[in-house]
């Protein structure tokens, strides 16, 4: 190792790694999942990354009702309901994955681990060669990445100083001073912007936008390059006026280009396996017009638009 790849203790809470990714960035790429996010957004299709601690997924469709998980449970959550079946107490469930591990049906698993930037790195390393060969690299996402800044940080730095592309996925919910000290290890940032109505925004997500729609404005600036993502969902922020201020806000700051991401109800399955209900259940699919029919406005700002 390098003197700028010495061993790190650091550790971050991360519930997935994705190698092999085509849709986090140019190329082939591997993305890192940080757990917890500070906006509770209702068509999350990664509820399980939403809070910062371990989360038990249990798939009852799959469960063969063996009751080993009952055995091993350390804090009595998992229970036998009197038709049968398992159900989890999430009130004095601490996601220690004992259950887990006993399951022979693969009825369980834990969304969330502990890792050091070692680990985690060493992961990426093994596919370096697909990084060179298609022009991809590393993003990091969530969750939120930036709620974990020092690991995220030292993360990029052994990327960058491996000549590894790096990419930051953000809700943009995060003071500058976190962002000011991360970017300058960023090549490509896909930034969030969910609505341009502040109130709106607050009561969509929890938070109101303006230290997002400021963060997106310095990123600009900084001369990194920024695709924004615009999450598009029927009756939430697809009408024509929150379209058109999107176009507006990105004109005005020279931000050129947009993803549109398209509502889809595939994390639908997690809720129910997280013994939540999935806030938006009556919602109907988007309208391929509604599609056309943003993209049309935004390119009537000049900005390049793409569907992803």
């Amino acid at each position: 190792m390098t003197k700028k790849e010495t061993s790190s203790e650091k550790k971050a809470l991360i519930f997935n790694i994705q190698r092999y990714s085509t849709e986090d960035g140019p190329g082939i790429r591997t993305t890192v999942f940080f757990q917890g996010c500070p906006l509770s957004c209702p068509w999350c299709s990664n509820p399980e990354s939403k809070q910062h601690k371990p989360q038990l997924l249990h798939f009852s469709n799959t469960c063969v009702q063996c009751y080993s998980c009952l055995k091993a449970c350390p804090t009595g959550a998992s229970q036998k309901k009197d038709d049968g079946s398992v159900w989890v107490d999430r009130a004095i469930c601490n996601g220690c994955g004992a259950c887990v591990k006993v399951c022979p049906a693969n009825a369980r698993s834990n969304a969330g681990k502990w890792m050091t930037v070692d680990e985690v790195f060493n992961i990426i390393d093994k596919d370096s060669s697909y990084y060179m060969n298609s022009d991809g690299g590393v993003t990091l996402g969530g969750g939120e990445c930036t709620s974990q800044p020092e690991f995220a940080l030292e993360l990029l730095d052994r990327c960058y100083h491996r000549a590894i592309h790096t990419c930051l996925d953000t809700c943009g919910y995060t003071p500058w001073a976190v962002l000011e000290k991360i970017l300058p290890k960023v090549e490509l940032v896909l930034f969030d912007i969910k609505h341009m109505d502040p109130v709106k925004h607050k009561e969509l997500t929890g938070v109101d936008n303006e230290l997002i729609l400021d963060n997106a404005s310095k990123i600009k600036q900084m001369g990194i390059e920024i695709i924004i993502r615009l999450p598009l969902i029927p009756g939430y922020n697809d009408d024509e006026r929150n379209i058109k201020a999107t176009g507006r806000f990105m004109k005005l700051r020279g931000l050129d280009r947009v993803d549109i991401l398209p509502y889809h109800r595939l994390g639908v399955n997690k809720y129910n396996a997280l013994g939540e209900e999935y806030p938006l259940a009556e919602l109907p699919s988007l309208e391929k017009d509604n599609i056309n029919k943003t993209v049309k406005i935004l390119e009537s700002y000049g900005l390049k638009v793409n569907v992803a």
